[in-house]
């Protein structure tokens, strides 16, 4: 194995001078996941907030106001004056109206109240507000109908928010409640890492459309890739298949280490006389981080960078004159392409955009089935289920081979089995939601 790439250290995690290895020398499914860490973060770009669904945030976003941002009604009823309920008056002259977002100059005064609506300014003077369901209105005056207390349905300035409060982190991914949130402060821009150019290259002879003929078929991956990255939150991607020829594949990889941030394959990264991924990128100067993971199904996976300039700085400030692209290649079998996704992919991509925990979300729960050992790390399609208690209950599915999909309505979880370890219903095991 090649040594790990230089890394921009102020960004990332350096790798280990070492990777722990199985018996059959293949790279740990911890490292593999933990290599992705050292890789370069995307440059920062600023966007107006509502087209920033999905990016990860670049920096800290400070409230720049108080929340609310003045007293204002919490319903629609009429502002009064505390003092004068608690003298025990309980008829009013009613002097006006205050709606939501409509500026009125009214001050209250003794004796006196405001039609007031939900979200409206509190005016001067006023310190409560009754209900209209506890007020019997008459014309120009109204009649209080039970006591109230000080402060009653009043939504103060800033007691959501003070002004200056973090409200969002840098590695928080935009989802529309956030935004929603920023929108409420007066947020309009932000500054968010650039989503990364992703192609995707489908290799083999056999894979088609079509299939044209019957040594071939259909082609499940393509769909599997774009369809996953579509929800995850990129659903702009570069698809592009390519046979089993050195030259072609040469031609087409080259072009996209040179254009895309992130180039994913499929196929042709085993040992077989045409899994050509490997050799035909490091031809074009791509370095290999790994290749070969101790997991089953998904072995064969290989990860390298590939420099844009041969006088790359990896300390060099300027994001643009240090950009690096990155070759992820997945096995081609598609049961083995969907834990990638899940696993490697993902994690990569997280990375790249500086999220805060990029790293798997391993959950526990208690196994339903017998296992027995086997000396690769395996992650097995199961179905999960949750008991009255909240505990997380798996129950394996048939046909787990890597390159049967069948299962995948059935399948809710991917669970991690550590080799050697037989399982019994007793046991616990770590897995990741579907």
């Amino acid at each position: 194995m090649s040594q790990p790439v230089p890394t921009d250290t102020s960004l990332s995690l350096p790798l280990k001078s070492g990777h722990e290895c199985s018996h059959e020398g293949l790279i740990s499914l911890d490292d593999a996941l933990a290599s992705y860490a050292s890789v370069q973060r995307l440059p920062v770009i600023s966007l107006p907030l509502l087209k920033a669904h999905r990016y990860i945030l670049a920096q800290d976003i400070i409230s720049p106001v108080e929340l609310p941002l003045f007293d204002q009604s919490a319903v629609d009823g009429y502002a009064l004056r505390q003092e004068d309920i608690d003298a025990g008056l309980r008829k009013f002259e009613l002097i006006g109206e205050i709606r939501a977002g409509i500026e009125q100059q009214l001050t209250l005064h003794a004796g006196q109240s405001i039609r007031i609506f939900t979200g409206g300014k509190i005016p001067c003077g006023a310190d409560t507000i009754a209900r209209q369901e506890i007020v019997q209105r008459e014309q120009h005056h109204i009649e209080l109908m039970q006591p109230i207390n000080v402060g009653t349905d009043i939504r103060y300035q800033g007691e959501e928010l003070a002004k200056g409060t973090i409200l969002a982190k840098q590695g928080d991914q935009l989802n529309s409640g956030l935004i929603a949130a920023l929108s409420m402060a007066g947020v309009q821009q932000v500054n968010v890492h650039r989503q990364p150019k992703i192609a995707v290259l489908i290799t083999g002879n056999e894979i088609s459309s079509q299939r044209d003929h019957e040594a071939q078929v259909f082609d499940a991956n393509g769909p599997l890739i774009s369809s996953w990255l579509a929800e995850q939150g990129y659903p702009q991607i570069h698809i592009q298949h390519v046979n089993d020829e050195a030259e072609p594949l040469r031609q087409t990889l080259q072009h996209a280490l040179h254009h895309f941030d992130l180039v994913l394959t499929t196929g042709g990264v085993s040992v077989g006389d045409y899994d050509l991924i490997r050799p035909v990128s490091m031809q074009l100067g791509a370095q290999q981080i790994f290749w070969q993971v101790a997991q089953k199904p998904g072995k064969p996976l290989y990860f390298a960078s590939f420099h844009h300039s041969q006088n790359f700085n990896p300390q060099d400030p300027n994001p643009q004159n240090r950009h690096q692209s990155y070759l992820l290649g997945l096995p081609g079998n598609p049961a083995a392409v969907l834990i990638g996704l899940h696993l490697h992919v993902k994690t990569l991509l997280n990375y790249l955009q500086n999220r805060h925990n990029s790293s798997p979300h391993w959950q526990t729960g208690q196994m339903a089935t017998d296992l027995k050992a086997d000396s690769r790390e395996r992650l097995l399609r199961m179905q999960r289920s949750i008991d009255i208690n909240g505990q997380n209950h798996l129950t394996i599915l048939p046909k787990q081979q890597s390159h049967m999909l069948s299962n995948m309505a059935l399948a809710s979880a991917l669970v991690r089995i550590p080799a050697y370890q037989t399982i019994t219903p007793e046991s616990v095991a770590l897995f990741i939601p579907l």
